[in-house]
């Protein structure tokens, strides 16, 4: 991680939007923003929950030791997540670690004092809690579709990451077809077929680091079930 000097992009974070400029000023020598390499990790399982972290660009994958020593990614989050924010808010340690997946930037900010900034700024409260909850739906939302068929699946986590863009879209996360299927629940060879079926019929490819959405309406049209 490298630490970086620069005005700190409130505007960037949606919970800090309604900050008071009297709040901003409190917080903003607590403050530290920081540059993270793909592959770096930010925080590790089982490490004291002392910060609380925001993503202002790139994404970061929050990733759980098995038993096997695999990794399983649990979530990915992009510009404007609160990173570990549940695990600072109950004080105890990351409960999985969070490491880059593209070049990220964050801000990190002590635990103790945001809360404090937080017990006293209903509006800052209502933002964090907010996006708490639009996170528990998509974790909802992703249990529900376990008893969709895969490709279905695979189809709902592609056009998630493609956060809205247009027909064509290219998703610059260089995931393996392990990760994939790892968020998904199924297998890698069962990853690979699809992808492979949807490369040859011009639905989406692998390209560079990532992946290009070639036709969206074909991906939002997969039916959930047979």
């Amino acid at each position: 991680m490298r630490s970086i000097l620069q005005p700190v992009a409130w505007a960037a974070i949606p919970v800090f939007q309604s900050l008071k400029p009297a709040d901003r000023e409190t917080l903003r020598p607590l403050v530290r923003t920081g540059e993270w390499d793909e592959g770096e990790t930010i925080f590790h399982e089982g490490e004291p929950a002392t910060t609380i972290y925001f993503v202002l660009g790139g994404r970061v994958k929050i990733v759980k030791a098995t038993p096997d020593a695999r990794e399983l990614i649990l979530e990915i989050l992009g510009p404007g997540d609160p990173v570990g924010a549940v695990a600072a808010y109950e004080e105890r340690n990351f409960p999985a670690s969070a490491i880059a997946i593209e070049a990220a930037t964050l801000i990190a900010v002590p635990r103790q004092e945001f809360f404090s900034l937080l017990a006293s700024n209903p509006a800052l409260a209502r933002g964090l809690l907010a996006g708490l909850t639009r996170r528990l739906m998509d974790l909802t939302r992703k249990l529900s579709e376990r008893s969709s068929r895969v490709e279905f699946r695979i189809a709902r986590f592609f056009l998630t990451l493609s956060d809205g863009a247009g027909r064509s879209a290219i998703i610059a996360v260089p995931l393996s077809r392990q990760e994939i299927a790892d968020m998904v629940g199924t297998t890698q060879e069962t990853a690979i077929r699809i992808m492979s079926r949807w490369s040859k019929s011009g639905i989406l490819v692998s390209e560079g680091s990532g992946f290009r959405i070639l036709d969206r309406g074909r991906l939002e049209a997969v039916p959930p079930t047979d």
